[in-house]
């Protein structure tokens, strides 16, 4: 086999949740561009059939699947939809996730977002059901067609730095004052992530279902200015990330480059792990 022909995903199914989003919407694409076909779940419809025609039109194969990750009936309504249509699931990437967005006037507003001590029972409860809940339900109802296809495929879940490390809360002070924290829920979930691949690659040893954990760095989002410079200097790149730098090692974890690979993590951080 040659070196193409292992990143080649030509007859293969791709799975991505949270297939609208910054990097979700960029592993779509890129399993698209390896030849496999694509099934967008995502909570939002119009976004994800915006994005499965942008696709066909570009001459890919590409499904639509409006669904909430938490609720096991849309979850398998999802599923059973895409094995009717492609008629088989080979890669799950598990992108899905509650990520705070902070309010730039919050300052002015004498409100300290993300606060550990007064951290709303409901937002936390929130993000566990989608980050945790909702790729433990998407990948039950995903792995069982890869068992029955010889127990053959791959699943990707998307980790954080911030599942390694606890956040560094100085980069989110601005002009000597603090904007936010970064909240407890994000670092919790985040390293339940790595927990969850480490249990399922165990799981199905003496199978060929592979399991693995990306852990993206900082991707750059219309970030504030002071935010990415603070953030850029804890890097040994001295950058945040593009949104596109995840794809190659996602193709990598997707394909058969990465064949004798399961419990792991691959970082991509620029380096912010490093020192």
């Amino acid at each position: 086999m040659t070196i193409q022909e292992k990143f080649d995903l030509t007859g293969c199914v791709g799975v991505v949740t949270g297939g609208v989003g910054l990097l979700g919407a960029e592993f779509c694409r890129t399993l698209a561009e390896a030849g496999a076909a694509v099934a967008i779940v995502d909570l939002n419809a119009s976004a994800s059939q915006a994005a499965a025609d942008s696709l066909t039109k570009s001459g890919y194969k590409a499904l639509a699947l409006p669904t909430d990750i938490t609720q096991p009936d849309s979850v398998h309504a999802a599923v059973e939809k895409i094995l009717s249509v492609f008629g088989r699931l080979d890669v799950l990437v598990n992108s899905a996730a509650l990520d705070p967005k902070f309010d730039p006037e919050a300052v002015d507003k004498g409100i300290t977002p993300g606060a550990f001590e007064d951290y709303p029972l409901d937002l936390w409860n929130s993000a566990l059901n989608v980050n945790l809940t909702g790729m433990f339900l998407m990948t039950q109802a995903c792995v069982k067609p890869m068992i029955e296809q010889g127990k053959k495929g791959s699943i990707i879940n998307i980790c954080s730095t911030y599942g390694l490390n606890g956040p560094d809360q100085r980069i989110y002070i601005k002009e000597g004052k603090r904007v936010a924290f970064k909240p407890i829920y994000y670092t919790v979930t985040k390293a339940g992530v790595l927990g969850f691949t480490k249990y399922l690659a165990a799981y199905y040893a003496g199978t060929e279902i592979r399991v693995n954990a990306l852990t993206p760095g900082g991707v750059f989002n219309n970030h504030e200015e002071y935010f990415v410079k603070n953030y850029s200097a804890k890097t040994i790149l001295g950058r945040m990330a593009k949104k596109d730098e995840m794809n190659g090692a996602l193709l990598f974890l997707a394909s058969d480059a990465s064949s004798y690979m399961t419990g792991n993590n691959v970082v991509v951080d620029g380096g912010w792990t490093a020192w």
